[in-house]
């Protein structure tokens, strides 16, 4: 079984797996080629991966033809699917959500394809959840890229010159990314205030010296994947009435509210924008999903009435060391779950609960419920 590893696009420099890991799976039994040049955007040479028992191919074509599983981060280019082997094991993310053809293409041509965005939030696939593990990274660099961005310094400091008073950072959405990011302000010193949809993350929140906000919306929840329910046009009304005093007095807002599998609610209204100090900065975590701060742009950095919205996309990139290890420690606990150890190679187990979320595609088909529907519904 030969498991290959492609080099992401120029603009992505994260990688999808590092040497310490590809001697992991060596050790295991594993045949590992990578694409040359792999690690190049993170300073990890050709002859690194080596030594950790990986052979080498510099031509793409005839490396994606000998894999039996492929592993990317990206999802791949879809004029690539023909060159994949019939019956290989695609592991990357996929993007399931906006698009179908991709799906169509890897079944037509007999991939299966697992979908890192669907590893489930559970106990025993924690240590293979990727959107977690990136989440992370996030809310800590959203943290200093605000800082960055702002005036002021985050922590009290008291000098002959005066009392310099700590800055208000405001944190909306408390799951990973927003967890992160209450701990990184916190640690800078600055005055953390966050509030989420879900009564459940007020007690993390809490535990890392924030303040809750609380606000009546009536019946909230959580998902399955652990992310905050949709709410309903009144809920998201009076969330946002209540939350502009808030973001008024805070010098830095960040956003990290998501809607699993649907596009990013508005949170922060241009009224509430106006209402915000100049000098102030919104980081808008949300951007990639269509973002919850009227205003925000894509990939940039817009003022409005003075006050700066950062909508930088891929911000786990900005510490793309740390991001590759995480993902790449997720790719291996995942390929090492379903090893089996005395015909060294990796079982597709159909019945497994972390396989039946994550595998989308398989036997020329697309199987998950929910794609498969979604294909037929687009078609249409």
């Amino acid at each position: 079984m030969n498991i290959i590893v492609t080099k992401e696009a120029a603009a992505e420099p994260r990688v999808p797996m590092l040497p310490q890991n590809i001697e992991k799976l060596t050790k295991k039994g594993a045949k590992i080629t990578i694409e040359a040049g792999l690690g190049s955007s993170i300073g990890i040479s050709d002859a690194e991966y080596k030594k950790a028992g990986a052979s080498i191919e510099k031509n793409r074509k005839k490396l994606l033809n000998s894999g039996d599983i492929i592993l990317r981060l990206r999802k791949p280019d879809i004029k690539e699917i023909a060159l994949l082997k019939k019956g290989s094991i695609q592991v990357s993310y996929l993007d399931p959500f906006n698009d179908p053809k991709l799906l169509k293409a890897l079944a037509s041509r007999g991939v299966s394809a697992v979908c890192m965005e669907m590893i489930p939030r559970s106990t025993r696939a924690q240590k293979m959840d990727s959107l977690s593990s990136q989440a992370s990274l996030a809310g800590y660099t959203a943290v200093l890229l605000a800082a960055d961005n702002l005036n002021k310094i985050f922590p009290m400091m008291m000098t002959p010159a005066g009392t310099l008073q700590p800055s208000k950072v405001f944190i909306i959405g408390t799951g990973v990314a927003g967890l992160q990011a209450i701990a990184t302000a916190r640690r800078l010193g600055a005055k953390v205030d966050a509030f989420d949809t879900r009564p459940i993350a007020k007690n993390d929140a809490l535990s890392l010296g924030a303040k809750f906000v609380e606000i009546d919306l009536g019946e909230t929840g959580q998902t399955e994947q652990g992310y905050a329910k949709a709410l309903t046009e009144e809920q998201l009304k009076k969330q946002r009435e209540a939350l502009k005093q808030y973001c008024s007095h805070a010098d830095i807002v960040i956003t990290t509210a998501q809607v699993f599998g649907r596009k990013a609610p508005v949170i922060v209204t241009k009224e509430m924008v106006a209402a915000m100090k100049p000098g102030s900065v919104i980081v808008d975590l949300a951007i990639e999903t269509g973002g919850n701060v009227e205003g925000a742009v894509l990939g940039k950095t817009v003022e409005k009435n003075g006050v700066k919205i950062i909508g930088m996309a891929n911000m786990p990139a900005r510490v793309a060391m740390h991001a590759s290890q995480m993902y790449s420690n997720n790719l291996t606990n995942f390929i090492d779950e379903f090893w089996d150890k005395e015909k060294k190679r990796f079982e597709l187990k159909l019945d497994d609960d972390i396989i039946k979320s994550c595998l989308l595609t398989h036997n020329g088909k697309i199987i998950h419920p929910r794609f498969a529907q979604q294909t037929k519904t687009k078609e249409k």
